[in-house]
């Protein structure tokens, strides 16, 4: 029996542990090595050469204007990374940064990387600054407003909506096929930004009529897109600031990566300015990247709530379960969460 014994502490002994290896760590640590060569990428218009067909690396560095020395190593990183194929010596976009990155393709998704490469890569940089301070690290600790530079230069603003409506371009899909809109007639956007939403909502759904609401800045840009789908007949724009005006009137409110630019207190009152502005039955759709109630799986939701940090003063990005709540205070009588696409989901509310 005592032998016995013996051998099972010795077996207890000789167990072997798991071997820990520092490999996930620095992966991460050192991912921004990776997300620099996209966005490089991105800024020379490289997927948007290569949908044009296959390069070798000297035709690459020939039209791009690029030096000898980094060109082989830029390309094949991006290989390794599963951005680009490589095949006989020749480069090939792959099938999701042919879609999503040539800039030809209306379903270009890389407007909003632009923005990163240009202007949050480098504010960033300063997250650590933002922690210990709560305050923005962006334009503002020069004293400048990236927002209303924005919205005085009509080229850049153009290119801001149009990097909006390719961050939406899934959530707008996904929102025209999930949301029950035979029981609805009209619908709004408001912060529509170009239209990106209501022109996918509207193709969907021939029965429905609508429109945007943002600031006049924006009217130009909404009713060019708008017409460029053939939709002016169905879709309208309405000029205003949704702090100082009250909502259009509709069957359906949309807020599509709005409510996490503000406070709490911000929050709760556009949340009732969309209730005043339903009728009994009517739904208040909101989008975002939400964080998961347990806060531990949508890890983009909870970096996003970082960036609103860097980017406002007060914004934070939230659960559905905070969103339901919030709606349950100003009178929603129920709700629920859907999720829509990648890190996208709705929490819709009706009165």
């Amino acid at each position: 029996m005592a032998t016995v014994q013996r051998k099972r502490k010795n077996q207890t002994k000789t167990k072997k542990q798991p071997v820990l290896k520092p490999d996930a760590i620095m992966q991460l640590g050192l991912g921004f090595w990776g997300s620099k060569t996209l966005l490089s990428a991105i800024e020379l218009g490289l997927f948007t050469e290569l949908a044009k067909g296959p390069l070798d690396a000297e035709a690459i560095q020939d039209r791009l204007s690029l030096h000898p020395r980094g060109v082989r190593d830029f390309l094949d990183a991006l290989v390794s990374l599963g951005m680009l194929r490589r095949k006989g010596g020749r480069y090939i976009n792959t099938p999701e940064t042919d879609l999503f990155l040539d800039r030809n393709k209306p379903s270009y998704a890389g407007g909003m990387l632009e923005m990163c490469n240009a202007r949050l890569y480098r504010f960033w940089g300063s997250l650590t600054e933002g922690l210990r301070t709560g305050m923005p690290q962006n334009e503002v600790r020069q004293g400048g407003n990236f927002f209303a530079a924005l919205y005085a230069d009509p080229v850049r603003l153009e290119g801001f909506l149009k990097a909006m409506t390719g961050l939406s371009f899934g959530a707008a899909r996904a929102i025209a096929r999930r949301f029950p809109w035979k029981q609805y007639q009209t619908f709004v956007d408001v912060g529509c930004a170009q239209g990106g939403v209501p022109v996918q909502v509207a193709l969907a759904h021939p029965h429905l009529t609508g429109g945007g609401m943002d600031l006049p800045v924006v009217q130009p840009i909404f009713e060019a897109y708008v017409r460029e789908k053939g939709l002016e007949k169905r879709l309208r724009f309405h000029p205003g600031d949704f702090f100082s005006a009250s909502l259009p009137q509709a069957d359906v409110i949309i807020m599509g990566h709005i409510l996490h630019d503000w406070d709490l207190k911000e929050k709760r009152m556009l949340l009732k300015k969309a209730y005043d502005a339903l009728p009994n039955g009517g739904a208040l759709i909101i989008y975002e990247a939400l964080i998961d109630d347990d806060r531990r799986a949508n890890a983009l939701g909870l970096l996003m709530s970082l960036n609103m940090l860097i980017e406002t003063p007060g914004g934070f990005d939230y659960t559905g379960a905070d969103c339901r709540g919030w709606m349950k205070e100003t009178g929603f009588r129920k709700s629920y969460v859907e999720p829509l696409a990648g890190p996208d989901s709705m929490v819709v509310g009706i009165k």
